[in-house]
């Protein structure tokens, strides 16, 4: 009998759901192209975070600048975390086709840009060109996706999503690897403008939206706010203990003005009518649970895959190569519990399959402290396959989670604010990790292998540390069947 009333609500909710999705972008729109264009685009921004991890030092001799090499990461974080939010107000309002094509075309020339670079003062402005453009991608494919497909069709398609965003976001590393090694680190950005033109085409012809459209205004004073008070703070860690001491007036300075700024930024988010970020959305359980977990999953993996290629080479001596093939092991471990991710939680909620991947999460960055300069390859792989299984338990439910809770005219909004709490924890993480390694390193542009190892261990720490935080997050995520039930594209 409860086999028999669970699929009468999931006939029941799924009839609601095609219906709401029909009105939203309309029945012209030829779903296997769009998705197949969603996953082009996912792996773009996924990848373009963390493939330039092993051709660091490869860039760094051609350009120099070694110590300032967080920023290519970095940079590219917060100008995505920073738009993601305006973006996600505007495809509430004009529609999401028009942001995700434009997007993709600031992102195709903010490659095209980093491939010509000269300095790597160029370098990172040309990567901050980049970041604008996928804070309009990221976010789109996983709205998209949301408006297109119901709930049970959702647990599916974003992990297919998931394992996309994983796969690229891992084989980032082994591809920057053979890219450095036998052909230029230039190919490294020049390799995403066909890419771009085949996605950005196929939305053209096959994304026929019909959404209705609304006249409002666009919280500016709120997106300047936050970009120059986010970027203060990440500025302040970044180079405090490097450029200034963490206790000098400079320092003190950033940190307080970027401080103000958000406070600011707070205020002015309550009383404006349309507000960038509408603060009142995290007044809801379930989006604190999810953008808590998103920052913490943005801040693992990118630590791990900056800095795992970093101690495998640096530390262990090996190739460029064989240290993107190491971390890709977490290319094994999520798409595979990505695909199975939407059968978890549909059967057991998201909360316990939150809780299941952040747990695993934890032992595998656990592990990562038992690394010494005398480890095999190997247990550094076993160690990022552990991270990856639990990755693509978490970080899918969680934002499934939000959307479900959310109604079309916010899903944006909802969507963007995950987005955001994953990129501000990618930048913000890449920043704690970075002072926490130039901390440790007497000569930056020149570490030797025993100095390097002891500055990472720092980054292994800090890496489990998080995993343990987002344990508590998970546990705050909605029950088995609070949120089930409930779906309104």
């Amino acid at each position: 009998m409860r086999s028999f009333q669970w699929l009468a609500e999931r006939t029941r909710g799924v009839a609601v759901a095609v219906e709401a999705a029909e009105s939203a972008v309309g029945l012209r729109s030829e779903r296997g192209p769009i998705l197949a264009a969603l996953m082009l685009s996912t792996g773009l921004v996924a990848l373009d975070s963390t493939i330039i991890a092993t051709a660091v030092l490869t860039i760094t001799d051609s350009l120099g600048g070694f110590s300032q090499f967080p920023w290519l990461f970095s940079v590219y974080l917060l100008a995505q975390a920073v738009t993601v939010p305006i973006y996600g107000k505007l495809a509430d309002t004009i529609g999401r086709k028009p942001v995700i094509l434009l997007g993709i075309a600031i992102f195709a020339l903010g490659s095209l840009l980093c491939g010509l670079a000269t300095s790597m003062v160029a370098l990172i402005v040309f990567r901050a060109v980049q970041g604008i453009g996928a804070g309009a991608i990221q976010p789109m494919t996983m709205v998209i996706a949301g408006d297109l497909y119901t709930l049970a069709e959702r647990a599916k398609v974003q992990g297919y999503l998931a394992s996309v965003w994983a796969v690229s976001a891992v084989l980032g590393p082994l591809l920057g690897g053979v890219f450095a090694e036998y052909l230029s680190w230039r190919w490294i950005f020049l390799i995403n403008l066909p890419l771009c033109a085949l996605a950005g085409r196929l939305l053209l012809r096959g994304f026929h939206e019909t959404a209705p459209r609304r006249d409002t205004r666009i919280d500016y004073a709120g997106a300047i706010l936050l970009t120059l008070g986010a970027g203060a703070l990440i500025l302040g860690l970044l180079e405090g203990g490097q450029a200034w001491a963490w206790t000098s007036p400079t320092s003190i300075t950033i940190f307080t003005v970027g401080a103000l700024l958000l406070a600011v930024f707070a205020v002015v988010e309550l009383k404006v009518d349309d507000p960038v970020l509408p603060l009142r959305i995290f007044t809801r359980r379930v989006v604190i649970a999810s953008s808590l977990v998103s920052v913490l999953v943005g801040a693992v993996i990118l630590g791990l895959t900056s800095y795992i290629p970093t101690f495998t080479q640096g530390v262990l001596g090996t190739g460029a190569l064989l240290a993107g093939l190491t971390v890709g092991a977490l290319t094994l471990g999520w798409p595979l519990a990505a695909s199975q991710a939407g059968k978890v939680y549909l059967r057991i909620g998201f909360r316990r399959t939150a809780l299941i991947g952040s747990t695993l999460a934890t032992l595998g960055t656990a592990s990562t402290i038992l690394i010494t300069e005398h480890s095999p390859l190997l247990q550094i792989a076993a160690s990022c396959f552990l991270v990856g299984t639990g990755m693509g338990l978490v970080a899918t439910p969680t934002l499934i989670a939000a959307q479900t809770a959310a109604e079309w005219s916010e899903r944006g909004v909802v969507t963007s604010a995950n987005m955001f709490a994953r990129a501000i924890g990618s930048a913000v993480g890449v920043a704690v990790f970075g002072a926490l390694v130039n901390s440790r390193l007497e000569s930056p542009d020149h570490p030797s292998p025993t100095e390097l190892s002891t500055a990472l261990h720092l980054v292994f720490l800090a890496l489990a540390g998080m995993a343990v935080i987002m344990v508590v997050a998970s546990a705050m995520m909605p029950g088995r069947k609070a949120l089930i039930s409930v779906d309104n594209p």
